[in-house]
This record gives structure tokens, sequence and C-alpha cells, in this order.
């Protein structure tokens, strides 16, 4: 009877550790099923198999662009082969800038302009006291009093002559004087005017032969001069040059015309032409300067700027070059943001060769798209500052 029970029992543990293992293994062939997944979807309801993908487009209106600080540029086709980077600085044009000098010693008895001050052309500066110039002055009066002498003398002469009262010699004797007292009457009334000289003629004006700004002052109220000494210096903003220099086998690729962009401090560029280049080179430097005329914009004189030539001589490229600052990575991929309607677009591209601060985009971006620049890690932070707040 006892044989019989233990019997019994292990029948039934045999039998149930069948089933377990029956069970466990229906379980494992059916926990891949889409019912499965679905209702262990609908048991945890807070979780979810994958996560949203990250925006890759940015809005932001014109005003805030400009509050951001973010710059933007216009892209075009050409490798790091066919661009020339240099350093230039902006120079005034010789129409641009102008020395003025006293034209003759004395004293200054008014200062009208100061450092800073706009002045017109031929808008007074200063004013000097000067004997030179009452010299000026009682030459020009001598000079006209004889002219007129010598021409009431040739009308008597000619005259007498008409009448045949006196001989021809005489009359051609009375011609010579007049033109000789008519020239030194215009030599002497063109120094005066050339000194300036007041209608007093006690004084000489120093006024500014442009229109601009005193850039510098070296005069002081009261003060002796000597001639020709500089007393002030007057530029026009609007008359200026961009003198960049560039070794002597870039010198050879360059020719008038050929587009620049110039990039100013702040991150801002500007266009600007090729207007010439040196023939010969710096004894210092041993570079050949090109000289750029500006399109637009006004520029400080002294600015120190970088400037990206574009030779027409060199070979075609379809390669884009962007600044280094302006491919960000997001997400590891490099990216640059490309402008639209609204705001911004985070735009794959394939890069390629680097080189003083620009990198080639061989694929992704299309010559004449706009792209941020400087400060273009801002637009990525906001990117992910919104990945952010949807997560």
């Amino acid at each position: 009877m006892i044989v019989q029970d233990k019997r019994l029992l292990g029948g039934v543990a045999a039998a149930v550790l069948v089933a377990a293992a029956g069970g466990f293994t229906i379980a494992r062939y059916t926990a891949d099923t889409p019912a499965a997944r679905a209702a262990e979807a609908a048991a945890k309801p807070g979780e979810t198999d994958t996560e949203a993908a990250p925006s890759d487009t940015l809005e932001m209106s014109a005003e805030m662009l400009k509050n951001t600080g973010v710059t933007t540029e216009t892209v075009n086709p050409g490798g790091l082969a066919a661009e020339i980077v240099a350093q230039a600085t902006v120079a005034p044009s010789p129409a641009g800038e102008a020395i003025v000098t006293a034209r003759a010693g004395g004293a200054v008895t008014r200062v009208y302009k100061r450092l800073g001050d706009p002045v017109r052309r031929g808008e007074p500066l200063a004013i000097v006291e000067s004997r030179e110039a009452a010299q000026f002055a009682a030459d020009r009066t001598a000079a006209a009093a004889k002219a007129t002498l010598a021409q009431r003398n040739l009308a008597r002469e000619r005259y007498l002559y008409d009448q045949k009262v006196s001989p021809r010699v005489d009359l051609e004797t009375a011609q010579a004087e007049a033109a000789s007292a008519a020239a030194e009457a215009r030599r002497a009334s063109v120094a005066a005017v050339a000194a300036n000289v007041t209608n007093d003629g006690r004084s000489v004006v120093v006024a500014s032969p442009i229109t601009g700004r005193v850039t510098t002052e070296n005069v002081s109220l009261g003060a002796f001069v000597q001639p020709e000494t500089e007393l002030f210096r007057v530029a026009d903003p609007s008359q200026i040059q961009i003198e960049a220099a560039i070794g002597p086998a870039d010198a050879q690729r360059l020719a008038p015309g050929d587009r620049a962009i110039i990039e100013l401090p702040d991150g801002s560029t500007t266009s600007a032409r090729v207007r010439a280049v040196t023939p010969t080179l710096s004894g210092e430097t041993r570079s050949a300067t090109a000289v750029l005329d500006v399109i637009g914009g006004r520029l400080q004189p002294g600015l120190a700027v970088r400037v990206r030539l574009f030779p027409s001589r060199s070979g075609t490229s379809t390669a884009i070059v962007v600044p280094e600052e302006a491919v960000q990575s997001l997400n590891a991929r490099d990216v640059v943001f490309v402008r639209t309607s609204k705001g911004f677009k985070a735009m794959p591209v394939t890069t390629g060769q680097r080189s003083a601060g620009r990198i080639e985009i061989v694929s992704g971006l299309s010559a004449g798209q706009t792209i941020a620049t400087k400060n273009a890690f801002l637009l990525k932070a906001e990117l992910g500052k919104g990945a952010g707040e949807e997560e």
C-alpha cells in the first residue's frame, strides 16, 4: 500500500514537470508575436520602443537673427585652390585723404575745427596771421597797379602812333611793357590765392581741399608754425581702397576685375573688385600688393581685414568653400545651417580639405544657397534646446 502511494506521487510530480516544461516552451515561442508585444506595450504605457527623431529645422525671424549675432553668407563654387586668402588694410584712396598745411609762417590766431569734426571742401580749419601774407597782398596790389599803368601807356602810344606823332618802336615798347606788367599781376594774384590770403591781407586761411572728417590735428592756438607745416589731415570715409599683401605666385594669377570678398572683424562681409596688382615686390615683406575697390559699404581707414580673392585664371572646381565655424557637428554628422524662408535647416554635408580657417564642402550644398557662418553654434544649441524640451 505504501509502495503504491509512492508510485502515485512520483507520477503526479512527473506530470507537473512536463506541464511546466510545455508551458515554458509555448511562452518562449509566443513572446515575440505582435500580440505579445502589443500586450507588453499595453502593460507599460509609459514606455515606447523608439524615441522621436530630433528636428533639423529652426524657425527664426530676421529680427531674431540680428539680435543673436548670427551672420550669413551666400556660397559659390570653387575649391581652396580657387581662392587666395590674404591679410589686408583699409587705406584711403589718393583722392580720399588730404594733408592740410600752412602756406605761410606765422602765429595761429583761430582754430575752427577739432579732431573728428566734419568739414566741407574749402571750409576754413584755422587762421594763421603772417607777415608773408602781408607781402603777398602787397605784391598783388603793386603788380595790379603797374599793369594798369602799363595799359594806359600802351593806349597813349597807340594813339600817338595812329596820329603819326611817335615812331612804331615806341608802340612796340609799350606793348611789351604792358604784357610784362600783366604777367606779373597774374603771378602775384595766383600766389596770393594759393596762399589763401585773407581780404585784409594780414593772415592766411588754412582750408580743407576735400569733404570729410578731421583725422589728425597738430595745431594749438597761438603757436608759431613754419611754412608747409602739417596742421591737419582730413579723410573722406567713402573714398577708400583695400591693400592686400599677396605672394609672388598668387600675384601672377590675379587680374583687374577679379572678384573678392572682404571679411570684417565683426564677421560680416562685403564685396570688392581687384583694381590693380603692383608689378614689383615689397622690399620688406617680399610680397606684391593687390589694390581692391569696395563695392558698397563704408569702411574705416586703418582697419585690418581679411580678404578672399577669386582669380579668374584658376581652374574650375565644384567644391564649395565655407568658414570652418559654419560646419557644426549634430547627431554625429557634419551639418551647415541653410537659410530658409522661416529660419534655418541643418543640412548634412561631406567635408574635404581645410586651410587658413576655410573648409571645402564636397557635397550637400549648392551654389547660391545662404548659410550661417559666424555664431552658427548658437543655432546648434537652439536645436538641442528644442529637442530637450520635446523629451
